[in-house]
């Protein structure tokens, strides 16, 4: 029975004496990890919000329209066209030919103020006209939202080994052991 009990201690002897003769050289071992604390940090960020919409907006068109000839001449030709055969209906040999000049003329006269009425009512004081039209016309507005935004910076990690508490920081989340550098030095 002593033998045996020999042959124990000495196995176990054996298999210490290795990790024993290495601690002075240090060595990676495991911890046990007690608590993790993750650590905050807390920035204010501006996010931008953009509306669009499109409605429908009267744009200009402006051009520049010389008073000596007055615009086109077709109103004033066709008025002195149609007032001539109005006039030519009236009365009977040169009475008639006097009623197609004078219809001629008045019917020009109306055509021509006509046209120059349908001028007048764009002109501006510099001499421009301007003609109106819709257009379709997409609007934006850009406003900012402020969000506070809480992000981890690190982890404040307690661990246990060979019966003591440890704590640390470290940049990412160490799960459920931490590896840890051991060096026994002699006194």
């Amino acid at each position: 029975m002593r033998s045996k009990t020999l042959v124990v201690l000495m196995t176990a002897a054996a298999l210490a004496l290795p990790s024993l003769a290495s601690a002075g050289d240090g060595r990676y071992r495991y911890a046990k990890v007690v608590d993790v604390q993750p650590l905050y940090r807390y920035e204010t960020v501006q996010i931008p919000q953009r509306e669009c919409w499109t409605r429908t907006e009267y744009r200009e068109t402006s051009y520049r329209r010389s008073r000596s000839n007055g615009g086109s001449a077709l109103p004033t030709i066709a008025g002195g066209v149609i007032g001539g055969v109005i006039g030519r209906q009236f009365g009977s040999g040169d009475g008639r030919d006097a009623m197609t000049v004078v219809g001629t003329l008045v019917g020009a006269a109306i055509g021509h103020s006509s046209a120059q009425r349908r001028y007048d009512d764009r002109r501006y004081d510099d001499g421009r006209y301007v003609d109106y039209h819709r257009a379709p016309v997409e609007r934006c507005e850009t406003w900012y939202e402020t969000e506070e935004r809480r992000t981890v910076e690190a982890y404040r990690v307690t661990y246990r080994y060979a019966g003591r508490l440890y704590h640390t920081r470290m940049p990412q989340h160490p799960g459920k052991r931490i590896r840890v550098y051991v060096d026994i030095t002699p006194a």
